[in-house]
């Protein structure tokens, strides 16, 4: 397997929605991305299939925040102060879209370890929702109001969210993994209810949490990044890869 990991550091939603769809259809056999990058300005991603008229455009758009459509499911995020990854692979008979979602995982929570060792106590989620009575309830809008089975949690709270697409042989799955509280302000830019707003923020606070809240302080997104580098060649032994020019200054912080 030929390995290749990506900074592209901050761009529309737009543009980083683009590139993992161009980059999961680009794939070839034997041959894995791995990237990582930020959004500006901070931006509401829609599930493919999620309806579009539960956001409030005039609301985010008085705010500056920016709105698209993933090639994935799921529910609406706010990325703001998060590290999102991606990974483009190709699939063969040998393995399933649960197993190499599982094993991404693992290697997010090898890279968490390496970043700060009160991150040991991060771990999946064990059981899947009842997903067809969740999406019943106005919290259902919501990505991080509910953690689906292997996804990232830190004491019983969700602190990564993730999804997958099947693109023919190749498989495209990218993820959120919270860094700090701005996620939760999405509320502001939904049409709901005061007596709902209000149902959605308790949920938030209850269900989800950030590294800056777990470690009371400001994540410095570079070493982060390349803490999780690390954390997937560990963890998938990867003894030869590629990293692009941001990559290769970030591994100047010599991790050991």
């Amino acid at each position: 397997m030929r390995w290749q990991f990506q900074f592209t550091g901050v761009n529309t939603g737009k543009y980083n929605m683009d590139y993992d769809l161009q980059s999961a259809r680009k794939i070839i056999e034997d041959e894995t991305i791995v990237r990582f990058y930020r959004w500006e300005p901070y931006c509401i991603s829609l599930g493919a299939n999620q309806d579009e008229s539960s956001v409030d455009y005039s609301a985010a758009g008085k705010d500056n925040i920016d709105i698209v459509k993933r090639p994935t499911g799921g529910r609406a995020i706010l990325h703001a102060d998060e590290i999102t990854y991606s990974v483009s692979t190709f699939i063969n008979s040998e393995t399933s879209a649960r197993e190499i979602y599982h094993s991404i995982n693992q290697a997010l929570i090898e890279g968490l370890k390496i970043f700060d060792s009160r991150l040991s106590s991060v771990e999946m989620e064990t059981a899947q929702p009842d997903f067809q009575q969740f999406y019943k309830q106005d919290v259902s809008t919501l990505c991080f109001a509910v953690p689906a089975k292997s996804e990232l949690k830190f004491k019983g709270k969700k602190l990564a969210g993730s999804a997958q697409r099947k693109l023919g042989k190749s498989l495209l799955q990218h993820g959120s993994l919270l860094c700090g509280p701005e996620h939760k302000k999405i509320v502001r830019y939904l049409h709901l209810e005061n007596e709902s707003l209000k149902k959605m923020e308790e949920e938030l606070d209850h269900h989800t949490t950030d590294l800056k809240e777990i470690l009371g302080e400001v994540i410095d997104y570079d070493e982060l990044v390349n803490c999780l580098v690390e954390g997937f060649v560990r963890h998938y032994q990867i003894e030869d890869f590629q990293t692009d020019e941001a990559i290769q200054k970030l591994q100047r912080l010599n991790i050991t």
